[in-house]
């Protein structure tokens, strides 16, 4: 009696766990096809145009690659296969997810990037050219100096009274004679006479000049 008892709650577990089943399925084909109006057309959504991406490493076997935290799961495109219902084991798993990579991490704040060193560059050295000291700035330019006076003194004599002594003077080839105190060409005047130089003023420069005595 008890093993007839047994086994009779056992089917009766089975019934109602098939008649579930059988609900869940009308339920799913009545919103599949009766709630949206008809068997939904998933059409597919157009892709954006991107550079092809190297392919992601799979294992030997074909395995899906496995990210920290869990397992890449495909989401459908469609409307209908779209779940508006929010997994919070999902979102728990994302959370737990920690940054494992070898630069900074941008989301946290203590996170600091290392310091950049920048090296500091070797200043050559610096030649300054010796300066020569300043003076005074030099004085303006004067004058310039007067031509020389264009007479040759070649000798002397003595005048016939005997008071006076008379030079002997030489332009180009005129042969002159003067006295103290004479103009010679209305621009010399004769200063003074000596036995071997002659003192002449050339009165258009206001310049007196020594002519010396040429040797003959």
């Amino acid at each position: 009696m008890k093993l007839s008892g047994g086994a009779g709650s056992e089917d009766r577990n089975k019934l109602i766990a098939v008649a579930a089943f059988v609900v869940v399925a009308a339920l799913v084909v009545y919103f599949e096809y009766f709630d949206a109006g008809g068997p939904s057309t998933a059409t597919p959504a157009p892709s954006a145009v991107s550079a092809p991406a190297s392919p992601a490493p799979t294992s030997a076997a074909g395995a899906p690659r496995v990210v920290a935290g869990g397992t890449a799961k495909a989401v459908g495109t469609s409307a209908a296969a779209l779940d508006p219902t929010l997994h919070m084991g999902a979102m728990l798993v994302s959370e737990s997810v920690e940054y494992a990579g070898t630069g900074r991490n941008i989301f946290s704040a203590q996170s600091v990037p290392p310091p950049v060193v920048i090296q500091k560059p070797v200043a050559p050295a610096r030649i300054t050219a010796a300066v020569a000291p300043v003076g005074p700035p030099p004085p303006p330019p004067g004058p310039p100096p007067p031509p020389p006076i264009d007479l040759k003194f070649f000798g002397t004599e003595t005048a016939p009274d005997g008071t006076r002594l008379v030079a002997f003077l030489l332009h180009n080839d005129d042969v002159l004679t003067a006295s103290v105190g004479d103009v010679v060409m209305r621009r010399y005047k004769v200063v003074s006479i000596e036995a071997k130089t002659i003192h002449v003023e050339d009165m258009q420069y206001n310049n007196t000049q020594t002519l010396p005595l040429i040797e003959n």
